[in-house]
């Protein structure tokens, strides 16, 4: 899970950055990775959550060019930094979309 809070000013500019990520998840449906995107709120926090299951480990969505180009920039988005948390799955119904 990564969670983040942009500037007010570019909270628009990162939810156009994350709906290209998903739209070109949708075209190419690259295997072995979960992936949703959340936004807190009335606020300018985004949650990020991202499961991997790929034979060997690897991250599926570091090859997607619209993921580069959120990723390329997002610290200069932000107020408070990207913040990465790994979680232990304990139940699920049904996973969330």
């Amino acid at each position: 899970m990564v969670r983040y809070t942009v500037k007010p000013e570019l909270v628009d500019t990162n939810a156009r950055l994350v709906e290209a990520v998903f739209a070109e998840l949708a075209r190419d449906q690259p295997g072995g990775l979960r992936y949703s995107t959340f936004r807190v709120a009335g606020t300018g926090t985004f949650v990020h959550i991202a499961a991997i299951d790929t034979p060997d480990g690897t991250n599926p969505l570091l090859a997607v060019a619209a993921f580069q180009e959120f990723a390329a920039s997002v610290r200069d988005r932000c107020i408070e930094p990207p913040v990465t948390v790994e979680l232990d799955a304990v139940g699920a119904y049904p996973v969330v979309p």
